[in-house]
């Protein structure tokens, strides 16, 4: 009897019921979609910190660089050997450590043995500053006309080389220089743990990677932007520091650009940077995910010196058009979602209310023929149970295919990430996390994908907005009494 009843008035109020359903729809609509664009942003953020930290690293730690002692520059320098030869061809590479202070490499055992590591992994950052190019001496010459000189080398006033007529200076015409300066950066990674690391960020796609066995070897695996601009090809040979190095592969980042130029085994990197024995990054997985804030401060606290930098460290770093957007999306977005679903809750309520004002007489005539007030609250809590239910079916429709929408549109949005003030030797070769990517702009494609959990939370709101308009409805109707239907029909 219920259900007859129930179906016939829905159908007899069909207007009533889309439009509160559709003031539901709405609500629900909107909260899927903000909560889908929140979720891509924050897999578009992760994207962002797995291009610098690898896939799989929770944290790293690293050590600050100390300021250069007096008299000392700090920056490169470069000597080159005079030479007889009026015109000479030079050459030499500059290898220095980049990013925070070395670390020990025992270091790394001591941070795998603190409470919640899973594992931990050294890599070496390298910058190396190559010049390469001639310089041709000059000649004296006395600035008399008739009469000149030249002598090789500095040609002073009254050399054996100077004429004897003239009283004028010799002056130094020609020579010069013509000098090329490359600097590109090299990671030390072991080789034994590449799943760990600044590999772990890229692709092998030509070639193949390091294998246990090359922990000495002179083998090089070049980032793709790198070998296209130097024309490497897998086999193709390259010198740093006189030492000669063959390109075994050529790999391709996962999700954005790499810093890094050329991977090589760490051992060989130390050897090159003259940092036996160190490294310049550790790279921490921890056990548990939900446990990384205690792992970061057990390592400080028993490693002293260090620096623990984590992923959410530098997730409020981020900067951008995704920072910008996934402003909006928490906060405007989730603000907004709550005072569009309170006022769809708040219309569905009145316009439930309002109809059973219009249905004194039917109600008042149920409770006249035998109706208790409880079969009639049921009643109508049944009727905009069902109006509910329409409304977010209709809302997850509708949130549904906003979330498709962005994703099938796919809007780019770009981060910029600053530096966390550890300044320490990260990921990508060189000045770490916050330091190096701060000179990148990644460009990331949003998605909004729609969780289990949103399709659910989207049901329970549909089910709330139903209870609330029948409790308010419900409790109307139920306070008729059979002479309010008598008095209607005189």
């Amino acid at each position: 009897m219920f259900g007859i009843y129930l179906k016939r008035e829905l159908g007899r109020r069909k207007k009533a019921a889309l439009v509160i359903a559709l003031g539901l729809a709405l609500g629900i609509a909107l909260v899927i979609t903000v909560n889908s664009v929140s979720a891509g942003m924050t897999q578009a953020q992760d994207k962002v910190l797995k291009s610098l930290y690898g896939l799989g690293t929770d944290m790293t730690v690293t050590k600050a660089r100390t300021a250069p002692t007096s008299g000392s520059s700090g920056g490169p320098n470069f000597k080159f050997d005079a030479k007889s030869s009026s015109s000479s061809t030079q050459s030499s590479d500059r290898v220095q450590t980049q990013g925070g202070q070395a670390l020990k490499s025992s270091l790394v055992t001591k941070v795998a043995d603190q409470t919640g590591v899973e594992s931990a992994v050294g890599a070496l950052s390298l910058n190396v500053t190559k010049v390469d190019g001639s310089f041709t001496q000059g000649k004296a010459k006395s600035s008399t006309s008739g009469s000149s000189s030249s002598s090789s080398g500095q040609g002073q006033p009254g050399g054996s080389g100077s004429s004897s007529s003239s009283g004028g200076a010799p002056q130094v015409q020609g020579g010069g220089a013509n000098f090329n300066v490359n600097s590109y950066s090299v990671v030390g990674v072991d080789v034994a743990h590449q799943g760990l690391g600044p590999l772990s960020t890229m692709k092998v796609t030509s070639g193949k990677t390091f294998t246990s066995a090359q922990t000495s070897s002179k083998v090089a695996v070049v980032s793709k932007s790198y070998a296209k601009e130097k024309k490497y090809k897998v086999g193709s040979t390259f010198k740093i520091s006189s030492t000669k190095f063959t390109v075994i592969g050529i790999a391709t980042p996962d999700s954005s650009e790499s810093d890094t130029d050329v991977f090589v085994p760490l051992k060989v990197a130390q050897t090159l940077g003259d940092a036996k024995n160190q490294v310049t990054t550790i790279y921490v997985k921890a056990t548990d995910s939900k446990q990384i804030t205690a792992v970061k401060k057990a390592i400080t606290a028993n490693i002293s010196g260090t620096t623990v930098t984590t992923s959410a460290d530098l997730a409020s770093t981020v900067s951008g058009s995704l920072s910008t957007a996934s402003s909006l999306a928490t906060s405007v977005g989730k603000w907004l979602s709550i005072a569009v679903l309170a006022a769809a809750f708040l219309v569905a309520a009145l316009l439930t209310s309002s109809a059973v004002s219009r249905r004194v007489r039917e109600f008042g005539t149920l409770k006249a023929l035998g109706w208790p007030s409880r079969n009639v609250t049921r009643q109508v809590v049944g009727e905009s149970m069902v109006n509910g239910l329409i409304g977010g079916a209709l809302g997850i429709a509708l949130g549904v295919g906003a979330a498709y929408a962005v994703t099938a549109i796919s809007p780019k949005l770009t981060a910029q990430l600053g530096s966390t003030g550890g300044g320490a030797g990260g990921p990508g070769g060189g000045g770490g996390p916050g330091q190096q990517a701060s000179q990148n702009t990644l460009e990331i494609a949003l998605s909004a994908p729609v969780s289990l959990t949103t399709i659910a939370l989207a049901v329970g709101l549909a089910v709330t907005g139903g209870l609330i308009a029948g409790a308010m409805g419900g409790w109307r109707a139920s306070r008729m009494r059979p002479a309010d239907a008598l008095r209607s029909v005189a």
